[in-house]
Parts: C-alpha cells; structure tokens; sequence
C-alpha cells in the first residue's frame, strides 16, 4: 500500500469586485476496489454562508457553495490523504477479442451492464467522428484481445500527438485536437474517447492526479503539479482498466482517481459562475506527495 498527502489550490484574483459567485467543485478522491480516501478537507476564502455535498449521478462527490459579499480574490484548497493499492492487470494476449467485450455491452440488461453500456455514445464534448472511428481501428483490428488493442491505442496517441500546453484551451473540440494532433491531457483524453466510442466499446474520461515527485530513477510523469485525465474501458470480466495516452501507460499506484464521467465538462475540477469581477487571473497548484 501507498499513502499520499495531495493538496491543490486554486485561485482567482479579480480585478474588479464579485458580487456574487456559485460554485461546484469535484476534488475530492473516489472510493474504488484499489483507492481509499480517508481524509479530506475542502477550505474555502472568503468563507461561504451555506457549503454542502452531494453524490452526483455518476457516483462522484460534488461540493457546492455560493458567495454573496463582495470579494477581489477567491481560493479553494483541497487537503486528502489517499491509500492506493497496486492494480491488477491482466496479460494483454490473455484477454478477450474486443468484438466480443462489444457486443456483449447491450445484451446486458441489468442496473451494472446498463450503467457500462451508457458510456458507449457521444457526450456534448466527445462527438462520434468518422476520422477519429478510422484512427482507432487501426489499433482494433479484427479479433485483436481488447487490452492488447488499448495498449496500442494508447501509445500510439502518445508518439502522434504533441503535448502542448499552449495549443488548447478548456474550450478547444476533441476535432480539432485531433486535427493538430497536439494538446493538453484533457484533449488526449478527448481524443481517445472519440476513437473508442465509434468502435462500440464503453469508454469513460476520468479525472485525478498524478504522483509528483517519481524516484530517481523513474521519468517525471506529464501532467504532474495539476489535475490529471486519462482514459478507462470496460474491459468484460477484468472490469475497467485506465489508460493514460499522455503518458503511454495503464495507471496503477501513481494515478489518483478523483471523478469519472463522459467528458471534462461532467467532471471539472472547479467550475461556477460570478457576476462582476472584471478580468481575472487563474492560478493552480497541485503536489501529491507519498506520506
């Protein structure tokens, strides 16, 4: 077992007073069979009248609160304590045909197979594209064994496309990251959902964290020292397995899950809104530490 110490802050400094502002926020850690939070505290300033917390539809943990005075600078800092245990992953060969994960999806009518075959179909930023179908067949070949076929989607996402922060915004289409072939997590994230999604398989996006500080000998993971997003699919027996393109790997002990559903915006570490303010300026910062 691992234990780790994650703190992220988020700030918004504004050059004009906010009147009002309403806000949701997703950062504290899932309970999954290989993650347990077992602390977590959300600070908020200026303090909020009324916070609350609420399980959304798809299992995550939601903090809301609103603020009704005037304030020039809000900050939110999240404090976990988080215990990973090692994944199992089963020998790529040794799984399934992935046709056979496929079409297995829709004849499972239960509460379990309906909640994994929903993430089947596009979402508002996820659209099911011809070009991106195409390019994810070239890893789902014919009678190729699923996790085999995700391996090789995952790094082949990695070596064709261009880790660059400046090239998207929040707001940039999974198109036209594809088309660029150069993004952010996020939009690898994006894009790799709208390669899978077309070929029938349930594919969900997932947002977390990364280990920050990797020993001597390993290579500083990208995407360390901010929120995190990868990949997961439902893989039939072997349940779901993470995949992170922006890394080439499958996750295990230095991925911390946070929230899963089907794009960014179901899953947005900090989103709301604000009247007044003016312009603003952003500033995150994220460390995730073994205690």
């Amino acid at each position: 077992m691992i234990k780790y110490k994650v703190s992220h802050t988020t700030t918004y400094e504004y050059d004009a007073p906010v009147a009002v502002c309403q806000n949701v926020v997703y950062l504290t850690p899932r309970a999954t069979p290989y993650q347990n939070c077992t602390y977590h505290r959300l600070m908020v300033r200026p303090v909020p009248a009324s916070p609350h917390r609420r399980t959304d539809y798809f299992g995550n943990s939601a903090s809301l609160f609103s603020l009704s005075t005037g304030h020039r600078k809000l900050q939110i800092t999240a404090h976990s304590t988080v215990e990973m245990l090692e994944r199992p992953l089963p020998p790529d060969a040794s799984t399934a045909a992935w046709e056979r994960v496929r079409d297995a999806l829709p004849q499972n009518r239960t509460e379990a197979g309906l909640a994994e075959y929903q993430f089947c179909f596009p979402s508002p930023r996820v659209p099911m594209l011809a070009e991106m179908a195409d390019y994810g067949r070239q890893s789902f070949t014919p009678g190729r064994p699923l996790v085999e076929a995700l391996r090789d989607l995952t790094h082949r996402i990695k070596t064709d496309f261009i880790y660059d922060p400046t090239a998207t915004t929040v707001n940039t289409p999974a198109a036209e990251a594809f088309e660029r072939r150069r993004g952010v997590c996020q939009d690898l994230a994006h894009v790799m959902l709208g390669c899978l999604r077309p070929l029938g398989v349930a594919a969900r996006y997932v947002s977390g964290y990364l280990r920050t500080h990797q020993a001597e000998d390993r290579p500083r993971l990208i995407g360390a020292d901010a929120s995190h997003a990868w990949v997961s699919l439902y893989c039939g027996e072997h349940g779901w397995i993470d995949a992170d393109p922006t890394n080439d790997l499958l996750p295990s002990t230095d991925h911390i899950t946070v929230a899963w559903g089907r794009d960014f915006g179901d899953v947005c570490p900090v989103a709301g809104m604000f009247v007044g303010g003016g312009s603003h300026r952003l500033t995150v910062a994220v460390d995730v530490t073994p205690s």
